[in-house]
């Protein structure tokens, strides 16, 4: 019973990491494509969606899944998009 409950979580961990590296690249080209659109953004706006951005790809490279996805998910709540 232990084995299993242990297999279980070992599996669930493993593929919410794979879940996670998959969709942090959807969420960069997600925000590219809105800054390539040019929003209506402050200067200081836009200074911190790049720095989320930029944070999100290199935290990503990191192994860093959930944290990347944070970071993302904040810039594109900035730009706008669902």
């Amino acid at each position: 019973m232990l084995r299993t409950t242990v297999f279980a979580a070992v599996l669930a961990v493993a593929f919410t990491g794979t879940a996670l590296a998959n969709s942090c690249p959807r969420h960069m080209k997600a925000i590219d494509d809105a800054l390539a659109k040019n929003p209506q953004l402050t200067a200081q706006q836009m200074t911190e969606v790049k720095k989320l951005r930029a944070d999100g790809e290199n935290l990503h490279k990191a192994g860093k899944h959930a944290e990347s996805e944070a970071a993302l998910m904040k810039a594109e709540g900035m730009l706008g998009i669902k």
